[in-house]
């Protein structure tokens, strides 16, 4: 009778800290007493940062930003790049645990197949962070990214600003991604009203394989080819694939609404150039902190407080999520510059100097 007693006081605790939306770590397996000993780890914390790719510019950012602030909190950090290929990220991930890491931050690169380097971690012991995309169908631990649907939905909602009516392409990134999906989620919630008005057409809805450009460029040669060049705006879902459409559209990309995201120098400089409407941008630092900082804290047993949550269609889990930003012509100075993410000179570059804005004291 005690130990029902028990069980069902442990249980009381447990469902409360639910409720008031915190997280410790190992979050599954700490309650069947196997990983209590972990969770009163002291001493340097060893991170094991398991990335898919440094192909894009903003990546490389994440992860200098997240050497950074681990250096700052003493933090052990041992960073593997998989370049675009699972099995890679597995094995890595594999090797990291191997050699004893505390907590990992995986960036996956399937959202769905990486479920089981989480499987693997919590046989361990190991808490797992979902870094920027979701890892899907797990007991991963936190999950800290971006408002990824807002995001979507604030592509979206400069487009149809910008360009009320006409015909629309949509560019997706990869469908192993599954943030791609929610980017595109978040565009319909805007568009589909504008749709069943008839307000616009959607001739052309894709997905870019691995968010390449060079996808991007196929999709908008065949929408225009369909569309006899009649085209008024373009979802483009990042700054890649945003490239990629304007390549194809050449001359065109100044009378065609074109969207981003990531706030890439390229991309940022087509907007201050014209050629390019606007771009999403995600202030890395913030989220490189609060990943590293909640895996001190998941790898000594420590609170998390998560505000928010999102289901990965096995749980809902626990996430901090930052805020992104829209930016275009007429706030550059005063988000991406003034923040430091890029300098003036390298976004105007590519302007007349007696074009530039005045800098902003």
């Amino acid at each position: 009778m005690l130990n029902v007693r028990r069980c069902a006081a442990l249980l009381a605790v447990a469902l409360a800290l639910l409720a008031m939306g915190c997280v410790s770590g190992p979050q599954q397996q700490q309650s069947a007493g196997n990983c209590a000993d972990k969770s009163k780890k002291t001493g340097p914390v060893k991170i094991g940062f398991s990335m898919d790719t440094l192909k894009e510019e903003r990546w490389q950012r994440d992860k200098e930003l997240v050497e950074q602030r681990a250096k700052e909190v003493g933090a052990q950090l041992d960073v593997q790049v998989a370049n675009g290929s699972d099995d890679v990220q597995i094995k890595q991930a594999e090797n990291l645990l191997t050699e004893g890491v505390d907590v990992l931050i995986v960036a996956p690169h399937n959202g769905v197949v990486a479920a089981s380097i989480v499987e693997s971690a919590k046989r361990q012991c190991v808490p797992v962070i979902s870094y920027d995309r979701l890892i899907m169908r797990s007991d991963v631990d936190l999950y800290v990214s971006h408002q990824v649907t807002k995001i979507g939905e604030m592509q979206a909602q400069y487009a149809l600003d910008h360009a009320p009516k006409g015909n629309y392409v949509l560019i997706g990134g990869s469908r192993t991604d599954n943030n791609a999906v929610l980017l595109r989620q978040g565009q319909m919630n805007i568009l589909k009203p504008a749709v069943d008005r008839g307000d616009i057409k959607i001739v052309s809805d894709q997905y870019a394989k691995e968010w390449l450009p060079s996808e991007a460029l196929r999709i908008m040669e065949d929408a225009l080819t369909q569309s006899n060049d009649n085209i008024q705006a373009v979802v483009a879902s990042n700054d890649g694939t945003a490239g990629g459409a304007i390549q194809a559209l050449g001359p065109l990309a100044t009378k065609v609404v074109v969207t981003g995201q990531d706030a890439q120098l390229d991309a940022v400089q087509r907007i201050v150039e014209g050629r390019q409407s606007m771009t999403i941008y995600k202030p890395i630092k913030p989220l490189a902190d609060s990943a590293v900082d909640a895996a001190m804290k998941l790898a000594r047993g420590e609170k998390v407080e998560a505000k928010d949550k999102v289901n990965n269609e096995k749980i809902d889990v626990p996430a901090i999520l930052q805020e992104p930003i829209v930016v275009d012509k007429n706030n550059v100075m005063q988000t991406i510059i003034k923040d430091g993410y890029h300098k003036m000179e390298d976004v105007y570059k590519n302007v007349p100097k007696d074009q530039w804005p005045k800098q902003q004291q």
